[in-house]
């Protein structure tokens, strides 16, 4: 046993000095950007507004996600949702609280059946720039026995009766879900029941006005939803539980559930894998007409204890609506990148230091981030990813790829980093891409003496590959530590459909007078230099 565990640590320090080659050790030379709107989201000091309804009190961990419209800031953690003022054409000043915080499922009251009855965590939300619609996925992770007269997959409110979120107070005891139309029978029901994953389709660009509510069934516990858009579908990759490699991958048909028609939802199941991520598009530039989703996932497995990798796993998922039968997922393909280590270990293991306490934070290290960033520049496709690695100095470091898509579809590796200008931990980071190919990244910073806070740094598509040549900018620092292991679970950056320059970004902090289990979340926006 001895001379495995000593083969282990050789094996995590060969990995660790191969993939110090692409460490980025100091801070770029640019100065740092400007933070241009900033302010308390949902969480510990939060300025309630119209329509609260007590909603329970946050969960740990958190699950920030953000999503930016032309005048709208929407923002979902865990069983909690918020809407927001952004300063514009409509409003004059960001962050005011127009709606909110309320239970995520007030968004599917008069629905019916568990999407109304239960304010599940795990719920996201995402701004679909090519149709101007809102998005929401809550999963439900208990199993229901469903009435045997429910409706069939993607059976939604019609426009008449499509549910608004202004409403006050909680959703009443639900009604029963209406019969299958001819076509859309239910599929067989375990006596134990089926868990289900719920979605909401705004019919317009108001986040306050009425939805399209749709509740598809699952046969797999539907854990950690990361939702992407792409023309063809909204794809929902999701894990069936921390104590199993495997992931369900799912798409659900856009075009019908944008206008409110009956709609279906295709799932694989893919074993063996790590937590996937399905490209998401950043901007108005379109894939080719019929281009797969490409999804990726860290190398390794934490669970057969396989800390680290020397590749990126690659898939293609194809999509068929004519003919269900045709819809498949092709790989995995593996893009060699610089070695890796996962930060702490993986996930649930807890190494990220805190000042004047024993506890400290996990940093989901196995796993590559929401968002999974696509964009068509018009002369090339890109997509960013960013997962947390151990680091030569004993911190964390972000890493983060470029990669390019060539016109057989191939997916093909760019350029790459790992940003660990000191020994503190920089993690749970999620990337953007704006309209000229700048990246800029948003991660979690801590390590005492440092209370953990949430920081950025970019480059420009001209810098030097692999550097992020802005110095690091600091959107809030944390006040105070906190004693809950998990931290969050993610953070998240969205894109401003408005000029397609400005980068929104959400992540956790405690404030010193919130209590340690109390955490509040900072929403802010950045752009960078020459693009407007």
């Amino acid at each position: 046993m001895r001379s495995l565990t000593l083969l282990a640590l050789f094996g995590a320090a060969c990995v660790a000095i191969a993939g110090a080659s692409v460490e980025q050790t100091s801070q770029g030379s640019r100065p740092a950007l400007a933070v241009l709107e900033s302010f308390d989201g949902l969480g510990a000091g939060m300025a309630a507004g119209p329509g609260a309804n007590d909603p329970p009190a946050p969960r740990n961990p958190s699950d920030n996600s953000l999503a930016v419209g032309p005048n709208h800031i929407f923002q979902v953690v865990n069983s909690q949702l918020a809407i927001f003022t952004k300063k514009g054409a409509r409003y004059d000043t960001t962050g005011r609280t127009l709606y909110g915080p309320v239970s995520t499922n007030t968004i599917f009251a008069g629905f019916g059946g568990v999407c109304e009855a239960r304010p599940n965590g795990d719920a996201v939300v995402r701004y679909d720039q090519l149709a101007g619609r809102w998005l929401v996925v809550m999963p439900i992770f208990r199993p229901t026995v469903f009435d045997r007269d429910r409706s069939g997959p993607g059976q939604p409110a019609k426009p008449g009766e499509a549910g608004r979120p202004g409403r006050a107070g909680r959703p009443g005891p639900p009604p029963p879900l209406p019969a299958a139309q001819p076509g859309q029978a239910a599929p067989p029901q375990p006596a134990d029941g089926t868990y289900a994953m719920c979605y909401a389709v705004s019919a317009g660009e108001d986040p306050l006005g009425p939805y399209y509510r749709y509740a598809f069934e699952r046969p797999l516990f539907p854990d950690y939803p990361r939702p992407a858009i792409w023309p063809d579908g909204y794809y929902v990759a999701t894990s069936t539980g921390d104590e199993v490699i495997q992931k369900h991958a799912c798409v659900v048909e856009r075009a019908k559930m944008l206008g409110g028609q009956p709609a279906r939802e295709q799932c694989i199941v893919i074993d063996g894998v790590n937590f996937l991520n399905n490209a998401d598009i950043d901007g108005r530039g379109l894939p080719p007409a019929g281009a797969p989703n490409v999804m990726m996932a860290a190398g390794g497995a934490q669970l057969r204890k396989i800390l680290g990798d020397d590749g990126i796993a690659v898939w293609k998922f194809h999509v068929d609506w004519k003919d269900p039968a045709r819809t498949k997922v092709t790989g995995p393909e593996k893009i060699a990148v610089a070695p890796y280590r996962y930060l702490c270990g993986g996930q649930l293991t807890n190494c990220v230091t805190q000042p004047g306490t024993d506890r400290r934070l996990d940093a989901q290290g196995d796993k590559i981030m929401q968002r999974l960033v696509y964009r068509n520049t018009g002369g090339h496709e890109s997509i960013v990813a960013v997962h947390s690695v151990d680091t030569g100095a004993g911190g964390g470091g972000v890493r983060w790829y470029e990669l390019r898509i060539d016109q057989h579809r191939g997916v093909h590796l760019h350029q790459q980093g790992t940003y660990a200008p000191d020994r503190f931990y920089r993690w749970m980071a999620s990337p953007a891409m704006d309209r000229r190919g700048n990246i800029a990244i948003g991660y979690s910073f801590g390590g005492a003496p440092n209370y953990p806070g949430q920081r950025l740094a970019a480059r420009l598509a001209t810098d030097p590959p692999g550097m992020l040549t802005f110095r690091e900018t600091v959107l809030v620092e944390g006040q105070a530590s906190q004693s809950v292991t998990r931290w969050e679970d993610y953070t998240q950056t969205a894109m401003d459909p408005v000029d397609d320059c400005t980068i929104w970004y959400v992540g956790d902090y405690i404030k010193a007078d919130a209590g340690q289990a109390r955490y509040s979340t900072r929403i802010g926006s950045f752009r960078l230099p020459g693009c407007r």
